[in-house]
């Protein structure tokens, strides 16, 4: 991903920006834009705004000009798909601030130009530092580009702060002739934060998980906000896909161009520069707050741990087999050919090797329909839920936040660890016994204990549903010095995520579930299809991805000097993480060969599959946002171990998910 700020090229062909008086300024804006009344109205505004300090400003520009920079860019400028765990877009190349392109590319983009000189202008720098209180901005720091949204490309939620903006805003260049509907999406939407006191008496302020302010683009349509540590939160509503429902011509206007950018504060020489602001402001970022704020505190869910305390004395005493009671447990809920102690020495040597297994129809034939016929019933409520177990007091749902980190609905059960399964007569729902029955059960941990070859020493079990054009998580790097073992059943009911082949002949062997991004360092096994089995609906064909994959990326430290630029992109989403690789590497079209490098463990929402992933120090993992255009929501259910190594494992740590 290209870097936003650009050096001048050493033979001196970039073109430099252009200082224009205050009256060709004004001439390149709409009649009447600097008018003393037009300023005190768009500052009042603006002082008054929610939920924190923004403004629209409608017809900016004078129409002519802004429609040949549009016609500019549509003809000469190149632009790159691009997909990371927080947006997908379509992206400029080398356009940044434009003093990086030569005088031969310059010269077919003389309105882009003009406009650029105009907007860093002395006079509109002055006018929007009025009208938004910022103090001066500086002319030299100029910082845009242009990004498209076609029919599924979104930006999630972000704060725009780093390194020396002041004030962020979108100028849309959409269809000027097809006007936009807000139904199409796209929409900047902005989230209020809730001032809340740490148990230390610390008060902090944590964004809500949901958007307060929806503002749809349109032609010629200015919006700005002033970039404010821990508040300026929003996000880029998913441009959604045409429904069926619709007229063809209806999606002619559905492309959502916009030049944006950020207003920096005065640099070295210029009139209003501050020795050392810049670093005081780097200290507020929200990189600084995700890496272990005071405010982590108030995310949700937070980890309840169950621990085992003779998890010493089972190591000792371990079976080299699961005992008859442990299966007669086990096959009410699991296929049976991951029972013999065949199949289980072959996944623990699969595991040994790779450190991560991908199964597919891990739920037995029966459970498995009654589940199903469950979930289908509940994918498509007006209201989606994950409803609570009404026989634990315990039961804990909600929705998972804040929305910088992630959104899903969340279902945790604090409970014992049962020994027997509830009897059928008490009303648990198929859904119930998978959740609090089978995940948390010491036959299910015994089996997990097996195939991995680890002892495990606590766990933490929750459940999760990612709403169709709602949900997501972004990545971050796991941080506990010792390995954690992660396991992950996917139960996505829906069809038409990407991973469906072909459907393979009764009694054979299922084709492996993989999108494009599998890796060397997954392991895959299925049991043959049971011939009584009710043949799957075929997969609808989704115009575009939908999401909703779980990714796990290999993580590096960063150096210090490299904060900056690993974490500047043009979305102004930044890094929040501290590893230093990219995860937009993974889905740029940029990659001609193909190869995906970092990526280590990669699952499609899929039915009936589970994934097991030993993970290292450093690994990121995101869980993809799903669109509104998927045939249904994402299932799951998740369980973080705490593991201990026997002699052996300690000797192949180097084989671990991370070091690979």
């Amino acid at each position: 991903m290209a870097k936003r700020k650009h050096e001048a090229p050493a033979n001196g062909k970039a073109k430099k920006k252009r200082a224009i008086s205050d009256d060709e300024a004004h001439k390149n804006f709409r009649n009447g834009l600097f008018d003393s009344k037009v300023l005190e109205e768009y500052a009042s505004y603006y002082a008054s705004s929610q939920p924190y300090k923004h403004a629209v400003i409608q017809n900016l520009v004078d129409d002519t000009l802004l429609r040949n920079v549009r016609n500019e860019i549509r003809e000469h400028i190149h632009f790159t798909p691009k997909e990371t765990d927080i947006y997908k877009i379509h992206q400029s190349g080398d356009l940044a601030n434009l003093d990086g392109l030569h005088d031969s590319a310059l010269k077919r983009l003389p309105s882009l130009l003009t406009l650029r000189d105009s907007l860093y202008s002395s006079a509109f720098r002055k006018y929007l530092s009025s009208i938004t209180k910022s103090g001066p901005l500086s002319g030299v720091k100029t910082d845009m580009a242009v990004n498209v949204y076609t029919p599924g490309c979104h930006l999630l939620c972000h704060d725009d702060v780093i390194g020396s903006r002041r004030v962020s805003w979108i100028l849309y260049l959409l269809d000027p002739d097809i006007p936009w509907k807000p139904e199409w999406g796209g929409a900047l939407r902005l989230y209020p934060t809730e001032h809340l006191k740490t148990p230390e008496g610390d008060e902090v302020r944590v964004p809500q998980p949901d958007f307060s302010l929806s503002i749809p683009p349109a032609w010629n349509q200015l919006s700005f906000f002033t970039v404010q540590p821990g508040e300026s939160f929003h996000d880029v509503e998913e441009v959604y896909r045409k429904g069926v429902e619709e007229k063809a011509e209806e999606d002619g206007g559905r492309i959502r161009m916009a030049i944006s950018g950020w207003f920096h504060i005065p640099q070295e020489g210029e009139e209003g520069y501050e020795e050392g602001l810049e670093e005081k402001l780097a200290e507020k970022s929200s990189l600084a707050q995700l890496q272990g704020g005071k405010a982590d505190v108030f995310d949700e869910p937070q980890a309840q741990w169950i621990e085992y305390p003779d998890w010493e004395e089972q190591a000792k005493e371990a079976d080299d087999e699961l005992t008859e009671n442990d299966i007669d447990f086990l096959i009410k809920y699991m296929n049976p050919n991951y029972l013999t102690p065949d199949t289980v020495e072959e996944l623990s040597k699969m595991f040994s090797d790779e450190s991560s297994l991908r199964l597919a129809e891990f739920l037995s034939t029966k459970f498995s329909a009654r589940l199903r016929e469950y979930l289908e019933s509940k994918d498509h409520e007006a209201t989606p839920s994950l409803p609570p177990n009404p026989h634990h007091k315990d039961s804990q749902v909600g929705v998972a936040r804040p929305p910088h980190k992630h959104r899903y609905l969340y279902r945790k059960s604090i409970q014992p660890i049962p020994t027997t399964p509830y009897p059928e007569s008490d009303g648990m729902t198929v859904y119930d016994d998978l959740v609090d029955i089978l995940f948390p059960h010491p036959a299910f941990m015994k089996w997990i204990s097996l195939v991995t070859g680890i002892t495990l020493t606590r766990s933490n079990i929750f459940a999760r549903r990612f709403r169709r054009g709602l949900d997501y998580t972004l990545a971050t790097a796991y941080e506990e010095e010792d390995p954690q073992l992660e396991v992950c059943l996917g139960i996505t009911p829906s069809r038409g995520w990407g991973d469906e082949d072909e459907e393979p002949e009764e009694g054979a062997a299922p084709a492996q579930n993989n999108n494009n991004n599998d890796n060397k360092s997954s392991s895959s096994s299925q049991p043959k299809r049971n011939p009584n089995q009710n043949p799957e609906p075929p997969a609808p064909a989704p115009e575009e991805e939908v999401g909703g994959y779980e990714m796990y990326m290999a993580g590096e430290e960063e150096d210090d000097n490299d904060h900056q630029s690993t974490a500047t992109t043009s979305t102004g989403a930044g890094q929040r993480r501290k590893a230093k690789p990219d995860p937009a590497i993974y889905r740029s079209a940029t990659t001609d060969d193909g190869d995906d490098d970092g990526i280590l463990f990669s699952q499609p929402a899929a039915w009936n599959n589970l994934a097991i992933v030993l993970r290292d120090r450093g690994v990121l993992r995101f869980t993809k946002y799903v669109s509104r255009g998927a045939g249904g929501d994402r299932w799951d259910v998740c369980a973080e171990f705490g593991v201990e190594f026997g002699e052996d494992e300690e000797d192949e740590d180097e084989d671990e998910v991370g070091d690979e």
